[in-house]
């Protein structure tokens, strides 16, 4: 009995002996052929994997914004199992997204789209094949001229005063005058590039360089500079405003429909008259006029590096009707994208320079070498002197007209505009009317401080506002605010005792 029971024990020890040596021998066998049979075969899958729609962007180059005030780059977009937006809807419109085309992973508004060629590192986009998979190089970086602090300000108070107002829509835009560079771009609403599927079309087009506007009073200071540069007039030119100007069967009336008598060329600005600057504008030449206001960008695309920029709108003048100059000469009749805007005070700002406006500072290379962006003169509109005339008028516009927008011991100068909105379902607005009424309006204000070395110039524009008439009551508590914290920013001196 016990002799039985020693052999079958002996018995199972070897069964199990033999089992392990089997479960051993499979083991061995697996990571062989795992290791040398079938590594290519894995291999290639991995890199099909890889290439699907859900997989790694591979080697797409980042987004930097700069931060003036640490002289340091912050993350804004990295390409991990997607891409992804660590600031969420930060600067959206400025970065657009990835998304797709067909099969292929591409940059989709913004600068992922307009330097979609340098962040994938290819000259082609990267397809949802095997083939695509032979880049040469990963993608290169890209650093914004945006600083994220001065975007988070703007971006807070633009919601703030929309909010205010219950406007649907605005745009904040700060530039740098002397070099063109975009220090903040902002518009609302906005969307999450993060999640960009679940917004509309239209959510993503950027309205500060897609959207155009009839800019009203804020297109005075054009005039006048036209007028001024040309010899027409001098700031201390008159005029008799009557307050109303006949224009064959039109009539055109200052906002307030009052008379003012004898007024200067200053003080057509610092009260916003019409009359004024139709007069200035009749001085000029409509030839002369619109030779000026092309050379200050208007009604062409600024060559920003973003797609899509509009150009704005200004055939009116390409009609020879001389109604069309005059309400022309108070911003009426004609369109503008924001950026036109801000770009041609940036002229009157640094002297009288046309910059190329750019949103991109620089290229890292994946060498460690970087490309910067050139700088770039499109013209010069006007010359210094006049320049300098027209900041000093600006600068008396804020200082008797806008008491919001004053910043003690600082010179600021500015100009707000207030106008009509075109109503597109009664066809072109022209002198007669087609406009919206039940005081539907666009909202303005465009300014730079110091007045006569800036180192910012700040447009702000809002869509019908409710509740209030004028730019004036509406935006230059804004405007000061932003000033205020730009100047704090930037550490400028006082230039007033």
């Amino acid at each position: 009995m016990g002799k039985r029971t020693q052999h079958s024990g002996n018995a199972r020890i070897h069964v199990f002996g033999v089992l392990i040596l089997l479960v051993t021998s499979l083991v061995i066998y697996k990571l062989f052929t795992l290791t040398f049979v079938q590594h290519e075969a894995l291999a290639l899958a991995a890199k099909n994997q890889q290439s699907a729609p859900s997989a790694r962007l591979s080697g797409r180059g980042s987004i930097y914004a700069f931060d003036l005030s640490a002289n340091q780059r912050k993350l804004v977009a990295v390409s991990e199992i997607k891409r992804v937006y660590p600031l969420g809807m930060f600067a959206a419109h400025v970065l657009g997204f990835v998304g797709y085309s067909g099969r292929n992973r591409v940059g989709q508004y913004g600068v992922e789209a307009s330097y979609d060629n340098v962040l994938s590192g290819l000259k082609r986009t990267q397809t949802w094949t095997l083939k695509s998979m032979d880049s040469s190089r990963d993608g290169e970086d890209i650093v914004l001229t945006i600083d994220p602090n001065i975007q988070d300000y703007v971006a807070a108070k633009l919601n703030a005063v929309l909010k205010r107002w219950s406007s649907p829509h605005g745009t904040i835009i700060v530039q740098d005058p002397m070099t063109g560079a975009i220090l903040a771009m902002a518009s609302s609403p906005s969307f999450d590039p993060n999640n960009y599927q679940t917004y509309g079309l239209s959510d993503f087009p950027n309205p500060a360089t897609q959207e155009i506007f009839e800019p009203g009073s804020s297109f005075k200071p054009i005039t006048m500079s036209a007028a001024i540069d040309s010899g027409a007039v001098t700031p201390d030119t008159t005029y008799n405003d009557t307050g109303a100007v006949t224009i064959g069967a039109y009539t055109i009336r200052n906002y307030n429909e009052k008379a003012n008598g004898i007024q200067t060329m200053r003080q057509v600005l610092e009260r916003s008259l019409n009359t004024g600057t139709i007069f200035a504008e009749r001085k000029t030449g409509d030839d002369t006029f619109l030779n000026y206001i092309v050379a200050f960008g208007i009604g062409q695309k600024a060559g920003i590096d973003l797609g899509g920029e509009l150009s704005g709108n200004i055939s009116n003048l390409y009609q020879g009707r001389a109604v069309n100059f005059a309400t022309a000469s108070f911003g009426q009749g004609i369109a503008v994208t924001p950026l036109q805007l801000i770009n041609a005070y940036s002229a009157i700002a640094n002297g009288g320079k046309l910059m190329r406006p750019y949103v991109v500072k620089e290229i890292l290379h994946p060498d460690g070498s970087t490309t910067p962006t050139v700088q770039k003169i499109l013209g010069a509109p006007i010359t210094e002197k006049t320049a300098t005339q027209m900041k000093s008028i600006l600068t008396d516009v804020v200082d008797r007209g806008f008491d919001k927008a004053r910043i003690k011991g600082y010179d600021i100068a500015g100009k707000t505009g207030t106008a009509q909105i075109p109503d597109l379902s009664r066809g072109k607005a022209d002198a007669r009317g087609g406009y919206l009424e039940d005081k539907q309006f666009i909202h303005n204000f465009v300014g730079f401080a110091p007045s006569y070395n800036p180192r910012f110039v700040v447009l702000i524009k809002m869509d019908r506002p409710q509740g209030i008439t004028f730019a004036a009551d509406s935006l230059s508590p804004v405007f000061g605010d932003i000033a205020q914290y730009l100047i704090r920013y930037f550490k400028i001196p006082p230039t007033r005792s």
